[in-house]
């Protein structure tokens, strides 16, 4: 990568000097316990697929740990973040639950049975999972897998499974998969029908581009960076479904609590009483969370998530002598989990609560973001600053959470799209060149979210303005190095990357892999068909099929008018073509690991009306091309 990264302003400087004195340094608990109980390092060297191809480093981090030198291109408290999630390896949390740390965004848990070991939330991939399982053998004996227990159904928490169990296990009943109701349907719906979109996003928001170093990428927040292995998926075989509920795992009891629409839409806490341990799985971290993050992902709810911290509190804080996370390190003592229970508890509320409060004022999501901030009680707690979520998009979601996007202002009900707006903008102003010159008297007084509001206006009028480009790749840079949450340092420093350097265009798999298709349901595959049917050019088809699965026995019959494909899972439509398909060709069909000219050529479909009718389906379905611009037209 070409060297064309600036350092940073005394503005930048002013601002992190600003930061240090207003909160405790000196206070090393929380990198006492990030160090608390290491057994082992994390492996040396690069995770490689088994094609040798790069999956993770789990050293990526390393330039941020030692002697806590501040670099002026790093928020302060971001860089004490960035170096206490570089503290990794193999940890005793306490009696039989151990953790490996470091070798993905979020941690793998390792909690040991009578007979074998359970494994809580696999990482994201194979390799960094299979990984983190011999680390943990190498120092705990080859003990056996018993069970696995997602937390919820986020990728970084499943992803990896088939790294630590097999199919066989699963499916002969040796190894149940333990999560919360809800979880297969939130999984496949954040992966699969919006799994392009988010992906891209997902780049801003992680930093997947970004040199890892203090001019780039200091981590994310929640972990060093997310692993780029193979992601799979095995459903779940025991649903958890009311709070109370319990399960004997290998001599130990695990008692759930169902937390949905918190951190994510399908969530549990549980406690061990035998081991006096809780986890409130992502929901009380060492940071303030998303109740919307910036990768987007439907709206969370700050109320229900406050609400069910305290009841955690009220059923296990007085019992507990440690609370585990998975993300970050634990904490030790009752009063020590109580005391991060309740600084998260108060600041979900918080943030729920004050835009609520100003929303009923009149104000506005712009606003009251700018206006809300925690009293000192909470701004000067650790565990709740902002390195992942942030106050202000938090109290924007709840703003929409409530009453929609709209604020409504009339003038804001239906604007331009920034292509026309930024054309009459810069216009309005007298012409690109005196829009560039009066941003750069803004960026010499320090004015930075201006300019890069002010000159975007010119590059989605005129994309190939290099001058405005730069400039507002300036601005996105000293606002990345300013601000304490990674997700906004990484969103400015990927922007201001793609501002210098265009829109990359890397081989990343897709989200809808043939593990998150096969865990589909039938109707779930309809409804993705539907998502990727191109509506305006299929607006004059009429259109009626019945689909036989002839492994599984389903039957459906899909529709296609007025632009949209719906289906109904009936026999038959009586004047109505069949297809006859199995459902692992769909699946791969889904997964797009084969084309259909390329089945009917291998015998796997026979010709007729049936086909005829799908092939005519399948030209009418969009694909979706990953990296579609952000910070251009």
């Amino acid at each position: 990568m070409s060297i064309d990264r600036k350092g940073a302003t005394g503005f930048t400087r002013e601002a992190h000097n600003h930061g240090v004195g207003c909160l405790d340094f000196e206070d090393e608990q929380s990198f006492e316990d990030a160090r608390r109980g290491l057994i082992a390092p994390p492996p040396e060297g690069q995770i490689l697929s088994e094609a040798g191809e790069f999956v993770f480093d789990p050293a990526r981090l390393a330039f941020a740990s030692g002697d806590p030198e501040l670099p002026e291109t790093v928020n302060p408290s971001l860089w004490r973040q960035a170096r206490l999630c570089s503290i990794g390896g193999l940890f005793e949390v306490c009696d039989r639950i151990y953790q490996v740390r470091s070798l993905d965004i979020s941690n793998i848990t390792f909690i040991e049975g009578d007979t074998g070991v359970i494994v809580v939330d696999p990482l994201i991939s194979t390799e960094v999972a299979a990984a983190a399982l011999k680390l943990y053998r190498e120092h705990r004996g080859d003990r056996k897998v018993v069970a696995v227990i997602h937390s919820h159904s986020h990728v970084d928490h499943y992803g990896g499974v088939r790294g630590v169990v097999t199919q066989e296990e699963v499916d002969s009943g040796a190894v149940p998969i333990i999560a919360p109701e809800g979880f297969l349907e939130a999984a496949v719906s954040e992966n699969v029908a919006a799994g392009n979109v988010m992906t891209r996003r997902a780049m801003y928001q992680f930093g997947i581009l970004l040199p890892p170093d203090p001019q780039g990428t200091v981590g994310c927040g929640l972990g060093i960076g997310t692993s780029l292995g193979t992601i799979t998926l095995i459903p779940p075989t025991d649903s958890i479904t009311f709070t109370g509920e319990t399960r004997e795992i290998d001599g130990l009891t695990f008692e759930f609590m169902m937390t949905p629409d918190t951190e994510a839409p399908a969530e549990m806490h549980w406690y061990i009483p035998e081991l006096r341990a809780l986890t409130t799985a992502e929901n009380c971290s060492h940071t303030l969370h998303n109740t919307y993050p910036i990768r987007g992902a439907q709206v969370r709810d700050p109320l229900a998530w406050s609400m069910y911290l305290n009841d955690t509190i009220d059923r296990w804080a007085k019992e507990s002598d440690v609370m585990y996370g998975m993300h970050h390190w634990p904490v030790w003592g009752s009063d020590r989990v109580r005391e991060m229970i309740e600084k998260a508890r108060d600041a979900y509320r918080y943030v729920h609560d004050e835009t609520l409060r100003l929303a009923n004022h009149g104000l506005t999501p712009r606003e009251i973001a700018e206006e809300v901030e925690f009293p000192d009680s909470l701004a000067r707690h650790w565990h709740v600053r902002s390195y992942y979520g942030t106050i202000s998009h938090n109290v924007k979601a709840t703003y929409t959470r409530y009453l929609g996007w709209y604020d409504a202002n009339p003038a804001n009900l239906d604007p331009l799209v920034p292509v026309e707006s930024g054309k009459r903008y810069v216009e309005f102003m007298g012409g690109a060149e005196n829009v560039i010159e009066k941003a750069r008297e803004s960026f010499e007084a320090g004015e930075y979210r201006w300019v890069a509001e002010v000159v975007g206006h010119v590059v989605f009028a005129d994309p190939a303005n290099q001058e405005a480009r730069e400039l507002q790749a300036d601005a996105f840079e000293q606002l990345g190095y300013q601000t304490e949450s990674t997700t906004w340092r990484n969103a400015y420093l990927m922007g201001a990357q793609e501002l210098r350097h265009g829109t990359p265009n890397y081989p990343i798999g897709s989200t809808a892999s043939v593990d998150a298709v096969k865990a589909m349901t039938l109707p779930m595959i309809f409804n993705f068909y539907a998502i990727k049917l191109h509506g305006v050019n299929a607006a004059d088809l009429e259109i009626d099929l019945n689909v036989d699965v002839t492994d599984t026995g389903e039957k459906a019959v899909l529709r296609i008018s007025n632009g949209t494909l719906s289906h109904s899972m009936v026999d038959r439509e009586p004047e109505a073509p069949v297809l006859a398909i199995s459902r692992d060709l769909l699946n791969r069909l889904v997964a797009q690991e084969i084309k259909l000219d390329e089945a009917i050529a291998a015998g796997e479909l026979e010709e007729g009306p049936g086909l005829e009718i799908f092939r005519q389906i399948g030209e009418h379905l969009d694909d979706f091309d990953l990296w579609f611009p952000i910070i251009e037209p």
